[in-house]
């Protein structure tokens, strides 16, 4: 005999794809649509990332990827406004992040 083991605590997850399906349906209910930003708004936000690159600072940042709004905290490392393009040092695992500035939604320092 084979035990069980988690399945028997899943049961939705009996057939795979009843589960896949499910999980996409709930992902579809959580979505948001992305925020338009004013001028005045995205000012604030190229001030506030050439503060936080100069000082070294950390900042709060929030950013919308795949219909979520994600908030993370860490450093700023380049800032390229022409090239539409940032770089990110996230402060839990210290990974760098590459995103373009349009994804961004909010920028605070900490």
């Amino acid at each position: 005999m084979e035990p069980r083991g988690m399945k028997k605590w899943r049961p939705f997850a009996t057939m795979p794809e009843q589960y896949i399906g499910l999980n996409e349906i709930i992902n579809k209910q959580v979505e948001v649509a992305q925020p338009v930003l004013t001028e005045g708004q995205m000012e604030q936000i190229n001030f506030t990332l050439i503060e936080a690159l100069h000082t070294n600072k950390q900042v709060y940042l929030t950013y919308y990827k795949n219909g979520q709004r994600i908030t993370e905290t860490g450093f700023i490392q380049f800032v390229d406004s022409l090239g539409n393009l940032f770089i990110f040092i996230d402060d839990v695992f210290e990974l760098k992040n590459k995103m373009r500035l349009s994804e961004l939604i909010d920028v605070r320092l900490a």
